[in-house]
């Protein structure tokens, strides 16, 4: 979960109408460094963002030409450190004036809608932490921001499926090279005590969106669907087991996927030996990945069955040179898709699917029934509101958010 600080969200505009950039070029990115901009100056951006978007910039790809913070004194601290030229307590009139390429938007979830749709209408890419927003009614309506061929796009930050790692596993399983996947497990058991909530915007459906499944496990479920396709249905259940929260702190879950592969999930933050875990058992071979907050190729393991030859598991085991899953892979990709005028993977339907897994999730838990792929749509309750209105798990009527939830504050 990003613990940015932020900036006030951009006012939220019923019409939501497809981006436009009526000044620009149609191949404005030929020949020239790509101008970002960060929205959030918090431990995120510092940590994983500037990073990334600084090693382009050696490479020539990318120059960071402002950041916008709510907060004044940081945002000129940040810019100051990072050597950026210009620094903005109005992401409006960073947009406005700097006319960036991209905008990196690294707020606490409340913001991204806003955000994002403000930049799309400036003519601005942009990428955005995860969750992306808090519903699937808030993506669409960033969906309908997009421009219509060629950008700007709105991709969201999914690090985990990028990364040699990943991207070996992913070809082998497309290709069938173990056979059919037919078993798989997903799983982030992570620890967070209770002075990890008492940052006001956490644990609350109306500022963080959900609970582990939302903010914590969303990186391998979204590299889980990667890997094994689209999902048909999913039967869950949550519990409120440790932390006093609106939201889930354990949740697990029952996946069928359209191949007839069938997997568990499970997202904890009541877990003091923390692991993120992908297994998936096919005809041939097993293939496991094992880390925490990323992945090298030695993460990956792969178990063949008793009577596979030597020469395909060499193959199988030859993950080539290694890249780190990361921010800065990730980024590269979206680069060369600005670039090539593309949509970039982790937007539009292939950054919703991990959405609409952990509505669906939700929905079944606080239900008690079985959710098929699509059906959570318009008129939903879980559509608007991941906690679908479910006596013991909304809101109850009249519960005020404090005054630091709504503002968001990091």
């Amino acid at each position: 979960m990003s613990t940015s600080r932020n900036v006030t969200a951009a006012p939220e505009d019923s019409s939501d109408g497809p981006g436009t950039s009526p000044d620009r070029d149609s191949a404005p990115f030929v020949g020239r460094r790509i101008r970002v901009a960060v929205i959030g100056t918090g431990a995120i951006a510092r940590g994983s963002h500037v990073p990334a978007l600084a090693r382009l910039a050696e490479e020539g790809e990318t120059e960071v030409v402002a950041a916008a913070d709510i907060a004044g004194d940081t945002v000129r601290e940040f810019c100051a450190e990072a050597g950026i030229p210009h620094a903005y307590t109005d992401p409006h009139r960073m947009l406005a004036e700097q006319r960036p390429d991209l905008v990196a938007v690294c707020t606490p979830p409340a913001l991204h809608r806003g955000q994002t749709v403000a930049a799309l209408r400036a003519g601005a890419w942009v990428w955005c932490e995860k969750p992306p927003v808090l519903t699937l009614a808030d993506f669409d309506a960033v969906g309908a921001a997009e421009g219509e061929t060629g950008g700007p796009y709105a991709a969201v930050v999914l690090q985990h499926r990028f990364g040699s790692g990943a991207r070996h596993v992913k070809r082998l399983l497309d290709g069938r090279a173990m056979g059919r996947p037919l078993v798989a497990h997903c799983q982030t058991t992570w620890y967070r005590n209770a002075d990890y909530y008492a940052v006001p915007w956490r644990g609350r459906w109306e500022t963080e969106g959900g609970g582990p499944a939302m903010g914590h496990g969303i990186h391998q479920m979204d590299l889980l669907l990667d890997l094994m396709g689209p999902w048909r249905e999913v039967r869950a259940m949550a519990g409120r087991l440790v932390h006093d929260v609106q939201t889930e702190d354990v949740s697990t879950a029952l996946v069928r996927f359209e191949s007839g592969a069938l997997a568990t999930v499970v997202n904890s933050v009541l877990s003091p030996d923390e692991v993120s875990r992908i297994r998936v058992d096919c005809e041939r071979a097993t293939v496991e990945l094992t880390h925490l907050y990323g992945h090298r190729n030695a993460d990956w393991r792969v178990t063949p069955a008793p009577d596979v030859s030597r020469d395909d598991v060499a193959v199988w085991r030859d993950f080539g040179p290694d890249v780190p899953s990361s921010h800065l892979a990730q980024l590269r990709d979206l680069v060369a898709s600005m670039r090539a005028g593309e949509r970039p993977r982790g937007s539009g339907a292939d950054g919703r699917t991990s959405l609409e897994l952990i509505t669906a999730l939700y929905k079944s838990a606080f239900t008690d029934t079985t959710v098929r792929a699509g059906e959570v749509g318009p008129g939903d309750p879980y559509y608007t509101a991941l906690h679908g209105g479910a006596p013991g798990w909304a809101p109850s009527t009249g519960e005020s958010v404090p005054a630091a939830s709504r503002e968001v504050s990091a």
